[in-house]
């Protein structure tokens, strides 16, 4: 499947409201510029404030793309709206946003967690909490980044891995080797990583999974031979990648991060270590890390805030903005933009197409189910 193709299954929805939150934005920019143009330096006393301030809550995956780009986003609605902004940048992991927003501990204007698979999660955890209505209701991918095996291409190639069902394989054969993923509790990398080793024991689509597949005997016990080899864990999958790179094929042999992972560390791991670091795309089908983002539909959230966190997301859609995060190595969400051919080729051990299905995620019940499960199956000695 072409990658734009790709693309396109996960940003269609977003894509639309990017279109409507630029004619939106386009019908308040109008009506600020009268209110300012009839009452001018008391527009305050119109309701209108002279300064706007929101926070972002989100994945440190998008830290370097997102905190270089910020600064001309304030000064851009400055210029456009004589209003000053400040966006408040909170970085943390996928899971602890979550956990932040529940807890009140974080009130943020907007959130991106690394997949909109923590969307029904969030959904649901907060509903448990008495509230009436989910509070992320419509969310638009900022960037994608698929979900891959990396490796050193010395052992994938000699072992034949081209999915998670021959990781599976050749751990039930006693081949030696050594794998790792980030901690599905504390990041999305290792979250998806779960969610592909259980749909690939299971024999299924992740978004076919069921509760009972995750919590049977069977399929816990084929994780488990595979979660045997794990060597280690790590809190961020930025983190986790940059280990492997620097440790080596002694290290460790195979590993799951996203594709912007590699694209980071190739080139000085085939210099360091003379084999090179490359990315399997599973032949079940690709995970896609759509990086969504939410808007929240929280009573904190002023009208103010919503408006300047809307033209946040606008700005960080347009083509330049899309064309830097390509840079940081993440596919644009907006289909206008096109892939950078020379970011996305083997010599970053990526490659320019995805080709094959592109996977939809299990249900907020079957992630929850997931995250139980691999505590049963995870390696208790790492």
């Amino acid at each position: 499947m072409p990658s734009t193709v790709g693309r396109g299954m996960f940003p269609r929805r977003g894509y639309i409201l990017f279109l409507a939150g630029t004619l939106v934005g386009f019908l308040v920019f109008t009506s600020i510029s009268l209110v300012f143009s009839r009452v001018g330096p008391t527009a305050v006393e119109a309701g209108i404030p002279r300064r706007v301030e929101f926070e972002f809550l989100y994945t440190s995956e998008k830290q370097g793309w997102i905190e270089e780009v910020t600064p001309g986003f304030e000064e851009w609605f400055r210029s456009r709206f004589g209003i000053e902004v400040s966006v408040k940048l909170v970085v943390t992991g996928s899971h602890k946003t979550v956990n932040l927003i529940l807890l009140g501990t974080s009130k943020p204007a907007a959130w991106s967690p690394a997949s909109s698979i923590w969307i029904p999660y969030l959904n649901a955890k907060w509903r448990s909490l008495g509230h009436s209505r989910d509070i992320a209701v419509d969310w638009t991918p900022l960037v994608v980044s698929p979900v891959v095996i990396a490796g050193w291409s010395s052992f994938l190639e000699a072992n034949d891995v081209k999915g998670y069902g021959d990781l599976l394989r050749i751990s039930g054969e006693g081949i030696p080797f050594k794998y790792g993923h980030p901690d599905p509790q504390l990041s999305n990398g290792g979250l998806m990583a779960a969610i592909l080793e259980f749909a690939a024991a299971a024999g299924k689509n992740p978004e076919a999974l069921t509760v009972e597949d995750v919590v049977s005997d069977r399929v816990i016990s084929r994780v488990a031979s595979l979660e045997g080899r794990v060597v280690a864990y790590g809190e961020s999958t930025g983190f986790f990648g940059s280990w492997a790179a620097e440790n080596g094929p002694t290290a460790i042999n195979a590993f799951t991060v996203y594709e912007s992972v590699v694209i980071d560390n190739a080139l000085k791991a085939e210099r360091k270590w003379g084999d090179k670091l490359i990315a399997v795309y599973p032949e079940e089908g690709v995970l896609l890390s759509d990086h969504p983002y939410v808007i929240l539909d929280a009573e904190w959230v002023t009208p103010w805030q919503r408006f300047a966190a809307a033209q946040y997301l606008l700005y960080l859609l347009t083509p330049g903005i899309q064309e830097k995060a390509q840079r940081h190595g993440f596919r644009p969400a907006n289909p206008s933009v096109p892939l950078n051919a020379e970011i996305f080729n083997p010599s970053n051990g990526v490659r320019l197409e995805l080709e094959g299905p592109v996977l939809k995620p299990p249900s907020g019940e079957v992630v929850e189910a997931i995250l139980g499960a691999w505590v049963k199956a995870r390696n208790p000695g790492v």
